[in-house]
């Protein structure tokens, strides 16, 4: 198969199993948000297998399918509010998850490092996040309460749970499967 092809296809392959994860939550918590079936996985897969650039690409397209499959827009009182909530939400909120292989490729360990870039891609989806409730979202807030309290109590939940769903997930697989020779890689220029 053609490397093109091969990436397009498990690009695309990934991007559909993303989605199919997303829609499938352990739990769902009151105030929106829940906790999927480690749905950011399958992209960090990519990240983990191609190059960066490829892997922004895929990303970025997920970031397009969660706002086709989910989007909710608040009450915003400006465009600008408006571009903020779908950068924030979802451009460069999912659009990190492309740069969870350049961190796991400075572990010698595999697994360790899909680990790390797994949290740590993760934890840059809760900044975005946390930055959103407090810019677009705080108008949310219950009265006398902080705004940048109200987002992190909001997210923090949501997001520990994917951070550790996911980088268990991603962790698990690496360890147990070759990723690099599925792209058509040899173990030894990974």
């Amino acid at each position: 198969m053609k490397p093109t092809t091969r990436k397009l296809t498990h690009s695309a392959l990934m991007l559909a199993l993303a989605l199919l994860l997303s829609m499938i939550k352990f739990y769902h918590f009151p105030n929106g948000g829940s906790i999927t079936a480690a749905s950011m996985a399958p992209i960090i897969i990519i990240s983990l297998m191609y190059d960066t650039r490829w892997a922004l690409f895929t990303s970025f397209a997920y970031s397009l399918l969660q706002m086709l499959e989910g989007f909710y827009p608040p009450p915003v009182q400006s465009f600008g509010m408006f571009v903020a909530l779908i950068l924030l939400d979802y451009v460069v909120a999912f659009g990190v998850l492309g740069l969870a292989g350049p961190v796991a490729r400075r572990f010698q360990k595999k697994p360790l490092g899909a680990a790390v870039g797994s949290i740590v891609v993760v934890f840059c989806r809760f900044f975005c996040s946390f930055l959103s409730g407090i810019i677009v979202w705080g108008s949310y807030a219950p009265e006398g309460t902080p705004v940048w309290i109200y987002s992190l109590t909001v997210n923090g939940p949501i997001m520990i749970g994917e951070m550790i769903t996911t980088s268990v997930v991603v962790a698990l697989l690496v360890k147990f499967i070759d990723f690099q020779k599925l792209a058509g890689k040899s173990s030894a220029a990974a």
